[in-house]
């Protein structure tokens, strides 16, 4: 693997053959309703049920920063909740993105991704509403997921 392949296109939308994981970040307040979930929600219910119920349960669970849940959408389709922002709200520490959550969920991510022979699809993970940046969440990715040898494709929406 050289990289990471950039595509346009809809990131719920993967066209390639063999197991596809879908990695999206949430916040770690429960939150659901704004940003790429929208489209996750639209094509399957169970990524945003198995996320609320994890939250809801988040006292005896390992819900929070850099935990990741992996959701089975279909046959060879997973979805990765992985929480990577404090909040949904911009304040005093600055935007909600939380780099080091996001490192420790694509560490966490790729055990399993190797397990099942996945390819892993994602939008630009803490870049939209978590605000954070491209060129800080891109080494990560490489790091975690592409040095391992774990095929990786980011979507860029029309």
């Amino acid at each position: 693997m050289d990289g990471i392949t950039y595509v346009r296109g809809d990131a719920t939308v993967p066209a390639v053959k063999g197991v596809k994981i879908i990695a999206h970040v949430c916040n770690d307040i429960g939150g659901w309703g704004k940003g790429f979930v929208l489209a996750l929600s639209r094509r399957w219910p169970e990524p945003e049920a198995a996320y609320r119920a994890w939250h809801r349960g988040r006292a005896a669970n390992d819900f929070g920063l850099g935990a990741v849940q992996l959701v089975r959408a279909e046959r060879y389709v997973w979805v990765a909740n992985m929480v990577g922002q404090r909040g949904v709200r911009t304040g005093s520490k600055g935007a909600p993105v939380r780099y080091e959550a996001i490192d420790t969920a694509l560490a966490r991510l790729a055990g399993p991704a190797l397990e099942l022979g996945a390819s892993v699809h994602m939008p630009r993970i803490g870049c939209g509403l978590a605000g954070g940046t491209w060129p800080r969440v891109e080494p990560l990715v490489e790091n975690r997921l592409v040095r391992r040898g774990i095929p990786v494709t980011v979507y860029d929406h029309d």
